[in-house]
Order: C-alpha cells, then sequence, then structure tokens
C-alpha cells in the first residue's frame, strides 16, 4: 500500500475523522430524496417508476463520477477533491428549490449526486495514511459515515412536516457548505501526496490506474458491493414509502423504523473493518451472505392468505410479517450489510496497493450503481406485480448469484493451492498471472492443509488441540439438531389442548414424519462433507434448524393454521436427524485412528442429550411468557385448577437464540480440512463396490 510510515498521529487521527464526519454529510446531502422525495412525487403526481427513476437520479450520478474522483484524489489529492466534491454538490442541493417541473427536478438531481462520489476519494485519501494491517479499521470507520442516511431519516421529517421540504433542502446545502470549509483547513494533504511533490514525481497516468480493471477479480468484488452497497442505498431511499404503504404509519415513524436499518449498516462497518483485519475478509463475506441470504427470504414473502378445501369445509390460514419482526429483520440484515461493505473495501488496498483510487472508484460505482438501478427496478416490479415485497425478491436472488460465484472462485483457489492441475477446474482469469504467494492464503486461516493426526508428534504438537476444538464446537450443533428433530413429538401431543382439531391418523403422521425425514437426509449429509467442508457444511445445517423452530413458534399460535403447514414443518424437523451423519462424517476426520471411536462416542453420546433436553427444558418454558410481547399470547388450556396459560410457541422459539449462537461458533471456530474434500462422483466409487 502506498503510505509513508512514521506520519504524525495527530494527522492520521484529524484525517480520519473530518473525512469520516464529511462522508457523513455527504451521504445525508446523497439520500436526501428519501425524504423529501416524498412530499415532490405529492406535489408532482409521479408515478412509481417515476418516483424510483427521481431517487435513484443522485445515486446514479454519485456512482458514475466515481472512478474519475477516485483517480483524480489519486493524481491530486484527496484533501482538495473531496473540498471540492462538497462546494458542487451543496450548490446543486440549493438550486433544488427553484426546481417546479419533473424535468428540472432531475436535473437539480443529478448534481446533488456528486456528493456520492465522495467515497472513492475519501477510500483513496484515508487509506494512504495508514499501513496494511490497519486499514481495515480505518476504512471501516470512513465506511461509517454512511450513517448519514440515518441522519436525514430522523431530521428530515420533522424538519419537512414543520417547514416544507424547500426547507430540508437549504439546510442540508448549507451545512454542505459548513463542512468543506471545516474539512479544508483542518486537514492536510497525505502524505503520499507530499512525498511526491517533494521528489517532483509526476502522477500515474490515468491508463495505468485503470489496468487493473481488465481483471475478473474486480468485477467480482464490484458484485458483492452491488449488493452490500447498493442494496443498503436503494433500501435506504425505498423503506420509508415502504413502511407507510404496507403498514400505515406516517412519515416521521417511517424515518425511525428505516433508520433501524440504516444505523447499523453504517455503523456496524467500522467493526466490520476490525473483523476484517482479525479474521479475513473472506470469512466475513461468507457470513454476510449467508444471513442475507435468509434474511431477504423472510422479508420476500408477501402476506398471503391459504384456503384449503377439505371434507369439513375451507380452512383459512393468513400468513403475514408485523412491524416489529419487519424492523428486527431489517437490522439484523442492516448488520451484515455493514460488515460485508467492509469486508470488500478490506480486499482492495491488498490486491491493487497503487491503485486504489481507481480500483475502489470502479467497485463504489458499481455499487453505487445497484442504488440508482435497484430503486426503479423496485418502482417497476411494483407496478409490475402489485407487491411489496417483490424488492426483497430481487435482493435475494442477487445475493444467491453473488453468494455461488463468491464459493466456487474460492474452491476453485483452494484446488490451485493444493497443487492441483488448473486445467481440470472451471476457468477464472483472476487465477490467471497470480504469483504462488497471492493463491496459497485463498484456504484461509480455517482451512488445514496439512493434517496428520496419525503422526504423533504432530498429534501432540497441534493436532490434538485443533481436533478437539472442533469435536466440542460439533457437540452443541447436534445436541441442538436432535432437540429440533425431538421437539415435534412433544408439540403434536399438545396440540389437542390448544384447540387444533387433528384426526388421530393425522396426529400419527405428524409424529413420523419428523423420523422419514430425517433418515432419508442422512443418505445425502453422509456425502456433503467432502464437497462443501466441514466448517461450511456444520454452520448451514446449524443454521437451517431456524426453519423449523421459527415455523412451530408461528404456526402453533392459529388453530386456524392448515394441516398441509404442519406436515411441512414436520418434515423440516428432519433436518436436525440428517445433521447427524455429516456431523458423525466430519469429526472422524480430525482424529487418529486409535482416537476416533472415542470421538465418535462423545460427539454422538453427548449430541443424544438433545432429546433429554427437550424432555426436561420444553415442558417448562411452555408454562411461561419468557419472550414477553415477542412471543405472542398463550391458549388457554383446561386443567384441574381451572384454565391456565400455555405458550406452545416457546417449544420452537426457546432454540432460536442457541442456534444462533451455536453457528456463529461453527463459522468462527471450526476448520476444514483440504486434504478431505472430494466431489459426489469421487464418493460415488463406493456403488460400485461388490463387498
Amino acid at each position: 500500500m502506498q503510505h509513508v510510515a512514521g506520519e504524525n498521529p495527530r494527522a492520521q487521527t484529524t484525517a480520519l475523522a473530518m473525512s469520516t464526519t464529511a462522508f457523513t454529510v455527504c451521504f445525508a446531502v446523497w439520500t436526501i430524496f428519501a425524504i423529501i422525495g416524498i412530499e415532490i412525487r405529492s406535489e408532482l403526481g409521479l408515478t412509481e417508476t417515476q418516483f424510483g427513476l427521481l431517487v435513484g437520479t443522485p445515486i446514479l450520478t454519485g456512482s458514475l463520477i466515481r472512478v474519475i474522483l477516485g483517480i483524480w484524489a489519486d493524481r491530486y489529492g484527496g484533501r482538495a477533491i473531496f473540498t471540492l466534491t462538497m462546494l458542487v454538490s451543496a450548490v446543486a442541493t440549493y438550486l433544488l428549490t427553484y426546481a417546479t417541473t419533473y424535468p428540472q427536478m432531475l436535473l437539480a438531481a443529478l448534481g446533488v449526486g456528486v456528493a456520492g462520489g465522495s467515497f472513492s476519494v475519501g477510500v483513496a485519501y484515508v487509506s494512504r495514511w495508514y499501513p496494511p494491517e490497519k486499514q481495515g479499521v480505518a476504512l471501516g470507520i470512513f465506511g461509517a459515515g454512511n450513517v448519514g442516511a440515518a441522519v436525514t431519516k430522523f431530521f428530515a421529517p420533522m424538519v419537512m412536516v414543520a417547514f416544507g421540504w424547500h426547507t430540508v433542502a437549504e439546510v442540508w446545502a448549507a451545512a454542505m457548505v459548513v463542512m468543506a470549509l471545516v474539512f479544508y483547513f483542518t486537514t492536510n494533504d497525505d502524505p503520499v501526496l507530499v512525498e511526491r511533490r517533494r521528489k517532483g514525481e509526476k502522477p500515474t497516468s490515468t491508463l495505468m490506474e485503470l489496468e487493473p480493471l481488465k481483471n475478473i477479480q474486480v468485477w467480482r468484488f464490484s458484485l458483492y458491493y452491488f449488493f452490500v452497497f447498493g442494496a443498503f442505498v436503494a433500501l435506504s431511499l425505498w423503506l420509508p414509502q415502504y413502511l407507510i404503504h404496507v403498514y400505515g404509519v406516517d412519515i416521521r415513524f417511517a424515518g425511525i423504523i428505516a433508520a433501524f436499518f440504516s444505523i447499523p449498516a453504517s455503523l456496524f462497518r467500522a467493526y466490520g473493518g476490525h473483523l476484517s483485519d482479525v479474521y479475513g475478509a473472506r470469512r466475513v463475506m461468507y457470513w454476510t451472505f449467508a444471513v442475507s441470504l435468509v434474511a431477504t427470504f423472510i422479508l420476500s414473502y408477501p402476506p398471503t392468505d391459504y384456503v384449503i378445501q377439505s371434507d369439513n369445509g375451507p380452512l383459512a390460514f393468513h400468513a403475514e410479517m408485523g412491524v416489529i419482526g419487519f424492523t428486527v429483520t431489517v437490522f439484523i440484515l442492516g448488520f451484515f450489510m455493514a460488515l460485508g461493505k467492509a469486508a470488500v473495501f478490506k480486499h482492495i488496498p491488498v490486491y491493487y496497493p497503487g491503485n486504489v483510487g481507481a480500483v475502489g472508484g470502479l467497485v463504489g460505482m458499481i455499487g453505487g450503481l445497484g442504488g440508482f438501478i435497484l430503486p426503479i427496478l423496485f418502482g417497476v416490479l411494483l407496478d409490475q406485480t402489485g407487491l411489496w415485497t417483490s424488492c426483497f425478491m430481487l435482493l435475494f436472488v442477487i445475493v444467491v448469484v453473488s453468494f455461488v460465484w463468491m464459493h466456487v472462485s474460492i474452491r476453485q483457489m483452494e484446488h490451485a493451492a493444493e497443487g492441483k492441475a488448473t486445467e481440470e477446474l472451471p476457468a477464472f482469469a483472476e487465477l490467471q498471472g497470480l504469483k504462488k504467494a497471492e493463491v496459497k492464503p485463498a484456504t484461509g486461516e480455517s482451512v488445514l492443509t496439512d493434517w496428520r493426526p496419525d503422526d504423533p508428534a504432530f498429534w501432540e504438537q497441534k493436532g490434538r488441540r485443533i481436533a478437539k476444538r472442533n469435536l466440542w464446537l460439533s457437540i452443541p450443533a447436534l445436541l441442538l439438531s436432535f432437540a429440533i428433530w425431538q421437539v415435534w413429538s412433544v408439540v403434536v401431543a399438545k396440540l389437542p389442548l390448544v384447540g387444533y382439531q387433528f384426526t388421530t391418523d393425522q396426529l400419527f403422521w405428524l409424529a413420523a414424519l419428523p423420523g422419514i425425514s430425517g433418515a432419508t437426509l442422512r443418505i445425502f449429509y453422509s456425502f456433503m462433507v467432502p464437497i462443501f467442508g466441514g466448517r461450511l457444511w456444520t454452520t448451514l445445517t446449524t443454521w437451517s434448524l431456524v426453519i423449523p423452530a421459527i415455523g412451530i413458534g408461528y404456526a402453533v399460535q392459529n388453530p386456524d393454521t392448515p394441516y398441509f403447514i404442519f406436515l411441512l414443518l414436520a418434515l423440516f424437523c428432519g433436518f436436525g436427524g440428517g445433521n447427524f451423519a455429516s456431523s458423525m462424517s466430519n469429526i472422524s476426520f480430525f482424529f487418529p485412528k486409535t482416537e476416533k471411536g472415542n470421538a465418535a462416542a462423545l460427539n454422538a453420546g453427548l449430541g443424544n442429550l438433545g432429546v433429554s433436553v427437550v424432555q426436561f427444558v420444553v415442558p417448562l418454558v411452555i408454562t411461561a411468557g419468557i419472550f414477553g410481547k415477542l412471543g405472542g399470547n398463550p391458549a388457554m388450556v383446561a386443567t384441574a385448577a381451572g384454565e391456565a396459560p400455555l405458550w406452545l410457541q416457546n417449544a420452537g422459539f426457546i432454540f432460536v437464540p442457541f442456534i444462533i449462537v451455536t453457528a456463529f461458533a461453527n463459522w468462527f471456530g471450526m476448520n476444514d480440512i483440504a486434504s478431505a474434500k472430494a466431489s459426489f462422483a469421487d464418493q460415488a466409487v463406493i456403488f460400485r463396490r461388490r463387498h
């Protein structure tokens, strides 16, 4: 990374603090249409698509200009370019108050968008003040300026309700001018620019700055940022009107709820930088995509009324996420988006130390384009489908594509690091021309490339400690798997008490299905560890337990829930039974032949305690409202002493926090063994053996 060692810590701190503050103001201005756009839409009578184009136009400008501003920051210094960027966007924001037609609004919005280009300027400027081992945290702190979106959501509605949207534009423009002046007169030119001027060196040519953009790896990083940043911007703009239309709240309350997404998606970016420095950016990206996959899937489910035609007449069932559940889910999504944003930009100074401005500008541009394109697509999807949740359906697809591309790329580099011929693997341009030192770390700290448990010296020196850690992390995951597998039997026995009119045959099938699905899944799960790696598969299967746990919690609260919903939940409980096969397979790879039996016994024996946990814990928790209002209302059941409350939903909800903690522990604490990986075709040879 281009930086000058031994710089004044005070100057570093000032540069970082002022850059972060300036970026916060820029981001507040950049997302101003999320609030004032609602009143402008009413004044001009805009359609959803026109409104999406209006709020997305500043994002377009801020995205497209990032590459050139990043290059200018590398060439002429971030201090001057940052100041100029703020002044230009301040003028455009003030001119909004003179626009009276839709085309005029779009023209002014183009100028407002210049504020969004400040990101690539700040990345280039801040990164030059810090050595590589501190850049993750520094850039994470700078990126926390995204909280400017929350500033706008908190304060702009109050100003707009009191004085009108024109005053919002005037106040935000004035704040930008003040910030530009404060920034310029309190900061210094970055050390690299000062050193270059001292030596009389010419800056790198624009053509050379753009050279790394030929690498497909840059475009892969850009796709990641398209989601973690582009979707963040898009949702920051979209959520206020989403909340107004879906939940019927006013603009002030909508802004506050939307801030529950914007704040974690901004402030925790610094924490994401810290995690990227400590654990590696790749590991953080895995967590980001895994959790985002679950969150966007949940959010994409529209309010639905089911009507089942049965012999006893139609059965009606309504499924819809409430405002509390929505707020909690978007908070979690925002938190992991923040981690992902920091992780993406942790990669750039490491891979492209001399081209941070250009590469960061391109990645930022693609991410920013997401903030422009996605609101338009949200509007188009809403116009075409009439479903407000269609925006989250689109985000789910983007996460799936990003996750798959990332995992395939990483697995390919892991194979290359193991010495396998690249001709046997899918082509990825990013692997071409890389030095071995760059390829080998692709396995990450979590992958054990040297694993010899049957070597006594290796085992005593490091093998035993690693194996035992993986064993003791595997046991609680397996215990929870058995608990979810067996909890259904307790739930089924209580269903008649809380008002479900199922026949004896129906209850029998509900009790039997988890055993059937669990036994069947064990066949397939046995092959998964060598394909995906024990760490990833254990984490994913632990997360899968959340589906039946939460599903049980909601399904048992409404006696009108259709029977087929319970059939599905019964099948999903079989996830826990299937986990046994992959858990035992994974642990066997870690121990020498002389200790495999003991390790397997501990894993299976203690894991089986999940059955006892269900028998002991569930009868206690269903008699107490331990989750308060979040857990829902109890059912009143008849007892010898009269009616008593029964929170049957707690039988599922009680395991959710433990599943989440265990899944995190599995990901951060467990290991994959590089030599224990094989495709299904490699493993299928067992079916060709007759003896």
